[in-house]
């Protein structure tokens, strides 16, 4: 399975989950990068409007760091939740994730 098809398989899960979740969407993106880049170590995060600006509540954020060296996809996912807490319940709608280590980033970059 690519990584793309693996990135649509975990966002289907993640968007499961979070329909059932209570919240309020009231983050801003560069609140939630914010609190990606202060709770995950050495992580830029990059966070936009998903549909567009008008559309608060889908957020897509496309998150670095070293510290998804070795992780299955969905592990480095969830190192991104918890990087949220409890705003994943309460104040993110839904959040469409591209995570990268560093050096899949740059080689990401050099084929664009």
């Amino acid at each position: 399975m690519s990584r793309s098809e693996r990135a649509t398989v975990s966002l289907a899960a993640t968007a499961a989950f979070l329909t059932r979740a209570t919240y309020c969407p009231s983050m801003k993106p560069a609140a939630v990068e914010e609190l990606i880049e202060s709770n995950l170590e050495d992580a830029e995060a990059s966070v936009t409007h998903a549909r567009d600006k008008h559309d608060e509540d889908h957020l897509a954020a496309t998150v670095v760091s070293p510290v998804f060296e070795g992780l299955p996809l969905v592990q480095q996912h969830q190192q991104v939740y918890d990087a949220l807490d409890e705003h994943m319940t309460t104040d993110i709608h839904a959040l469409e994730l591209s995570t990268y280590t560093p050096d899949e980033y740059d080689e990401l970059e050099a084929d664009q």
